[in-house]
């Protein structure tokens, strides 16, 4: 199994940072239930639809309306866990770049997309990453942070910056500024 996140980690990014463990910790545990595996030693995988759509410009759509969608669908995702993997592999059959840019990976739950702006070298280098350990994701949470220009939102719990930068304009839908919040209230006590 992964090695999982220390302490030491934590502090390391907070102090990269400029921010508290908390913040981060509640990030963590919102975005991955603050596990970045799963029991089988894969990283955790959120397959989404409307970026695969996006970034294959629809010509999946209508042969595979499971995994190629105009807009975002919650009901499109099914269960967490082994099935997204399989999700994620039926698209990778598609368009390999395009599927493994489309997931969102590990405990922070960075999307395969934002790989330039998580610090790595190519998308292959940030991929191979995630099945490393829990502190390569916290490492590609750092430098996506860092280059989204998120550090002030985390430094100051806004948590509805961090949640519109993080995971885009609809993220008062899945409530992710409040449970955020409420994590790190929970955490920081």
């Amino acid at each position: 199994m992964p090695e999982k996140l220390t302490e030491q980690d934590y502090q390391r990014a907070a102090k990269a940072l400029g921010c508290e463990v908390a913040a981060i910790k509640a990030v963590a545990e919102v975005e991955s239930t603050g596990s970045g595996f799963l029991p089988s030693g894969e990283p955790k995988v959120l397959f989404e639809a409307h970026i695969f759509d996006r970034l294959t410009n629809g010509r999946f759509r209508k042969s595979h309306p499971n995994l190629s969608s105009a807009k975002w669908d919650r009901t499109l995702y099914g269960p967490a866990g082994q099935h997204q993997h399989k999700r994620l592999a039926e698209a990778v059959k598609l368009d390999r770049e395009a599927a493994l840019q489309s997931a969102s990976w590990g405990a922070f739950q960075v999307l395969g997309s934002n790989w330039k702006k998580a610090g790595r070298p190519s998308l292959q280098a940030f991929i191979t990453a995630q099945y490393k350990s829990e502190g390569e994701h916290l490492k590609d949470f750092v430098g996506y942070i860092i280059s989204a220009g998120l550090a002030d939102e985390l430094q100051r719990l806004d948590w509805a910056g961090v949640a519109r930068g993080y995971n885009g304009p609809s993220y008062a839908e899945n409530a992710y500024d409040t449970k955020m919040a409420k994590a790190y209230k929970r955490l920081s006590a």
